[in-house]
């Protein structure tokens, strides 16, 4: 009997062209036992992205949980914060949003605004807050990770490997249930915006509850993947998909494969709390000494680890399709782009005003215009009647290009069509030129 609506629809194996990934890695453990399922570089260092909210919301948590702060409590917008880069959610320097909607924002849109700004609450600055979240990483048993900051926007420092994330989901669950459904919701609204959820599998695969998505390019499209059905639980994560669709399809292959191998026996209480570090409060660093695992906890094995490149972009999620390797069908496609096919891209000094629609921003012209492309040929027919440009900005000495399409008569019809592309899981937003 299958135990997932998805996994019919999945063909591919779950190694497949993995070791051809040098940003591939995954795991999947037991999490009423501790024990590994399976695992594919799950001990080498990896990005993660807005991965990174998790251990976030971790530090939120343990606010809410010793009363050092509230729901209603207000945190403050601060410049910095209002400037990071997208995902955002947009709010104006000086402005405040509750705690509870920052949670919110962070576990469905994945707000860079709000990741800082709650770093700024409650380390009094985002470096000092790494060092907390680093700090926790530690206590929790997570000997591979280091966090630079609290959002996942790309450090070459920042990094973790598959393993510590499954560790940090499955601390998450077993330390916080009372707030583990923020993990699980699909749509908010939060400052009158509507947010959804950028982890497409809930409500697709039967039993998960979360957790988190993440991208960057350096990173490639991570997913940490809680799922409870039939008495058995486990956590499963995928790093370094070449896409959000075969990232997706991933997981639910892993999923579909060895839940059934997972145990209904055991309790869980797999990772020790740590409670000699001092409780999360805001501005209040923390100190002390690092208690180690509960035993039996899934630890890291000493294994070398693979060293990556960081490359700097915007975080930009955007769906397509295969596993960890593309499939002929979309190698075909890509040898007849780089075999010549015509240049529609414009830049933006021959394009007219007016709005917009941007799906990406990129390090350089020639990814920006071959990220058009691709969108192009997902978005159908949505963009029929748009003329896809690129467009160069500098941000703190970097330079960067938009990728954006024009030729919308309002501001309605850029925002329609940005609907029907979110609904083809491409992100974008609508923007006056």
């Amino acid at each position: 009997m299958a135990l997932f609506a998805m996994a019919a629809v999945v063909a591919l194996s779950a190694t497949g062209g993995a070791s051809a990934n040098s940003k591939y890695a995954a795991i999947v453990v037991d999490a009423k036992t501790g024990k590994t399922l399976y695992a594919r570089y799950a001990d080498s260092h990896r990005f993660p992205a807005s991965l990174t909210k998790m251990m976030t919301l971790y530090m939120v948590f343990e606010a809410l949980e010793n009363g050092h702060i509230s729901k209603s409590s207000r945190i403050p917008i601060s410049k910095n914060a209002a400037a990071e880069q997208p995902s955002k959610l947009g709010l104006k320097p000086g402005s405040t949003i509750t705690v509870g909607d920052a949670i919110l924002t962070l576990a469905t849109k994945s707000a860079n605004d709000i990741s800082t700004a709650v770093a700024e609450y409650l380390g009094g600055s985002e470096t000092k807050f790494a060092q907390m979240m680093t700090n926790k990483a530690r206590a929790l048993g997570m000997k591979s990770t280091t966090f630079r900051n609290a959002h996942g926007l790309p450090n070459k420092h920042q990094k973790t490997t598959a393993r510590d994330m499954a560790r940090l989901g499955i601390a998450l669950r077993e330390h916080f249930p009372q707030y583990y459904d923020y993990f699980s919701t699909r749509v908010a609204t939060v400052a009158g915006k509507r947010l959804g959820n950028h982890n497409r599998l809930l409500g697709r695969v039967r039993g998960m509850d979360g957790i988190k998505t993440g991208y960057t390019r350096a990173s490639g499209f991570n997913l940490v993947s809680s799922v409870e059905a039939d008495g058995r639980s486990i956590v499963a994560v995928v790093m370094g998909g070449r896409t959000a669709n075969s990232r997706n399809a991933h997981m639910v292959e892993l999923i579909s494969k060895y839940m059934p191998r997972a145990s209904r026996r055991g309790r869980g209480d797999l990772i020790a709390e740590p409670r000699t570090i001092s409780p999360t409060r805001p501005v209040v660093a923390s100190t002390g000494r690092i208690e180690l695992p509960a035993k039996g906890a899934p630890t890291p094995d000493a294994r070398p680890v693979e060293d990556i490149d960081p490359v700097y972009t915007d975080k930009i999620v955007v769906a397509a399709a295969p596993a960890p390797q593309p499939t002929p069908a979309a190698r075909a496609v890509e040898m007849q782009i780089a075999e010549g096919d015509v240049d529609m891209v414009e830049t933006a000094s021959t394009v007219p005003s007016g709005w917009v629609v941007q799906v990406a921003s990129l390090l350089s012209e020639a990814e920006a215009r071959s990220f058009l492309d691709r969108t192009s040929r997902e978005a159908g027919g949505i963009l029929a009647n748009a003329t896809p440009f690129t467009e160069k900005f500098d941000n703190k000495g970097t330079h960067y290009w938009r990728a954006r399409y024009a030729g919308f008569s309002s501001k309605n019809a850029a925002r329609g069509a940005c609907n029907a592309l979110k609904a083809r899981d491409i992100a974008c937003y609508a923007v006056q030129q």
